[in-house]
């Protein structure tokens, strides 16, 4: 008897130690694991600078989150890691999985090995291929968001399977085929966004129906209820879907050959007639286009007329266009002196793969000026689809050569963030050069603090002012991080530079165009906040930028606008503005801290402490010394401590942002989404 006892108490001894030397032997692995994700995403070490430790639970990794010894949440946005995910697949106690805002690239493949995942956000990267088929393995997942990314292929109809399913962010992507119908095996679905990427065919009415026409938008051969395109009695896509699209060279418009090859192809020992009216009508085109470039040319050489596009010649006489940028196809085999021929000159050069067009496309919008500044003008142009983009026609720009100018722009247009105005492509000639950016609707920070002012005004409430300049801080605290070892500036930081999305995000403007400007020029010619070193020094630094930040601060504060570059003889207000931070130094140092702040904030109860919190915040940002200045990044942290809980821009785990107050409401549809 006493045996038997001692040989159960052996067996459940011998138990526990090889399943506490299992469990150990987990959390090493997870701790391996994490390491090797380090070391392909993050090779320089500089950015998850706290992984050092032999146990990243028990050390508190940055990002890390753990249940009894096991990592079961990895949370790391707006790092900037690049790299696979490759090596995440081997936690399989992970639940949450935050990497959004980075660029991670790479397949999507490895985290279906993640069978415990409930929520998964790996939007703003560049993810490729297809949305796997083994994310049916996913049985727990609540929320998927890989908006933003270089997807393709056809949305597997194994998503149909998750049935847990309450968000399907998809957007964004190049995505194509049809639209699966997931009303019925998703019962509980509640978001569904498939906007802006290549799906074709007839849409699920009971989706249309549930999630409205902007979860759709932007995917030209969808056809269903209005307004889509009526289907036809067999369901299938819009023409326009369907029809090959050329580039801008006319050299490369499909021929007859190429189509009687085509008919070859599919076994047909003849051509159809349809075939022979396609052929005819194709060489008329062709004949046509040419055609009309010479034309262009013609007419560009020797009219007066400067628009953007011959549409707009009616509402617009003044300011820039690319008009005259139709020559370069009068002379296909011209070579610029900087090596650049006609065909490099004809073409637009985006920086992702989602809704991409072409020049002519642009020549052929209808086209409105919204601003001139020093450095060009800016024109929200509409394409025949119906997408909406921003062109700003540079002008007097550093002369410099076609590989300076397209590192100038790799460096602008790589970088991503939620808070940053993107820009979608670029052009360049000798004589020409355009910026592509998305349009964004609502407006700038300026005009909303300064414009129509007096009676009838609706106030900017200070939730709204506060969630504006965070999200600003954010987005030059990521340009000062992605070029902290080069120093790169902004070098053009003021309200009117920071504009409003669709759904009320700040986005900070204009950044990369100190680049294509000697420095004694950038400094004299932007108008940004000037900071007192660059009186001496005439050069732009983020320590700069952030002495602009403070005047926004102080500005959105007060309610007054600021002068732009105040020399020491700008003491005191003028007609352009007020010395900010001199006046309000000097009403502090009185004692009447009252009388800095904006009168229409003063409305609001029990917003004092956060007031004040806020000027000191403005104040650290303008001090006379550079190195007494915070930086971006601590500036932002200091603003989210005064109310992140209460910030619209806060974020919950499902990423999901709140909007504007309601006395600042979108206007514009989701037109503006291309």
């Amino acid at each position: 008897m006493c045996s038997t006892k001692a040989f159960i108490i052996f067996i459940s001894t011998l138990s526990l130690y090889f399943s506490s030397s299992l469990i150990s032997a987990q959390i090493a692995n997870d701790t391996d694991t994490l390491l090797q994700f380090r070391l392909q995403t993050d090779p320089h070490g500089n950015l998850l600078t706290n992984w050092t430790t032999s146990n990243a639970c028990i050390a508190s990794w940055r990002g890390v989150k753990c249940t009894n010894g096991r990592v079961t949440a990895l949370m790391l946005p707006y790092l900037d890691l690049r790299g696979p995910v490759d090596a995440l697949a081997e936690l399989d106690q992970l639940r949450v999985l935050d990497l959004h805002s980075n660029r991670l690239n790479g397949t999507i493949l490895p985290i279906t090995h993640c069978s415990n995942l409930k929520l998964i956000y790996l939007s703003n990267n560049d993810f490729s291929g297809e949305i796997p088929s083994d994310i049916v393995a996913l049985k727990r997942l609540v929320r998927l968001d890989i908006s933003d990314n270089n997807l393709e292929g056809s949305i597997p109809k194994e998503v149909s399977k998750l049935s847990r399913l309450l968000t399907i962010r998809l957007q964004n992507n190049v995505l194509t085929g049809q639209v699966p119908d997931l009303s019925t095996p998703l019962p509980g679905l509640k978001e569904f966004n498939l906007s802006n990427n290549e799906l074709l065919g007839k849409l699920p009415e009971v989706l249309q129906r549930k999630f409205g026409y902007t979860s759709f938008s932007g995917n030209a051969g969808l056809c269903g209820l209005s307004p889509f395109p009526i289907c036809s009695s067999k369901n299938s896509p819009p023409s326009a879907a369907i029809a090959q699209i050329v580039p801008s060279n006319p050299s490369s418009l499909p021929d007859a050959s190429s189509n009687a090859n085509q008919e070859k192809g599919r076994g047909k020992k003849g051509l159809s007639t349809a075939s022979i009216v396609a052929i005819v009508v194709g060489n008329v085109v062709v004949l046509l286009v040419i055609t009309s470039f010479f034309v262009a040319y013609y007419c560009g050489k020797h009219s007066g007329e400067n628009d953007l596009s011959s549409k707009g010649r009616d509402k617009r006489r003044s300011g820039g266009s690319y008009t005259s940028e139709k020559k370069v196809y009068a002379s296909t085999g011209s070579v610029d002196s900087d090596g650049t021929t006609a065909s490099d000159r004809s073409k637009l050069v985006f920086f992702d793969k989602r809704k991409q067009f072409v020049l002519e496309d642009l020549l052929r919008a209808s086209a409105e000026m919204l601003g001139k500044g020093n450095i060009g003008t800016v024109y929200r142009a509409v394409l025949e689809d119906g997408c909406i983009v921003a062109v700003k026609r540079l002008k007097d720009a550093n002369p410099c050569g076609r590989k300076e100018f397209e590192q100038y722009m790799d460096v602008i247009g790589k970088l991503r963030h939620h808070n940053i105005v993107r820009l979608r492509a670029y052009y360049y000639a000798k004589e020409e050069k355009l910026l592509v950016f998305d349009y964004l609707s609502n407006g700038s920070l300026h005009s909303l603090l300064h414009g129509n002012r007096g009676p009838g005004r609706i106030p900017l409430d200070w939730t709204t002012r506060i969630s504006l300049v965070l999200g600003a801080a954010r987005g030059l605290a990521r340009i000062h991080e992605e070029y902290s070892v080069s120093k790169i500036p902004h070098g053009n930081v003021k309200s009117s530079n920071v504009l409003l999305d669709k759904n009320g995000v700040a986005c900070i403007s204009d950044f990369g165009l100190a680049l294509l400007l000697s420095p004694i020029h950038a400094t004299a010619r932007l108008g940004g906040y000037r900071a007192p070193e660059q009186v001496e020094s005439k050069k732009l630094s983020q320590k700069a930028d952030v002495y602009s930040f403070g005047v926004l601060l102080l500005e959105m504060l007060t309610g007054k606008a600021p002068t732009l570059c105040p020399s020491p003889s700008q003491l005191r207000e003028t007609e352009q503005g007020v010395d900010l931070p001199k006046w309000v130094r000097s009403v502090v140092r009185d004692e009447w801290t009252a009388e800095v702040f904006d009168p229409e904030l003063l409305r609001y109860k029990n917003i004092e402490e956060e007031l004040v919190a806020m000027l000191q915040v403005g104040l650290a940002c303008v001090a006379q010394q550079a190195e007494k200045r915070p930086t971006m990044v601590e500036v932002a942290k200091m603003i989210e401590d005064i109310r992140v809980e209460q910030s619209p821009l806060g974020e919950d785990l499902d990423g999901s942002r709140s909007s504007l107050s309601p006395s600042l409401a979108t206007t514009e549809d989701a037109l503006t989404n291309c």
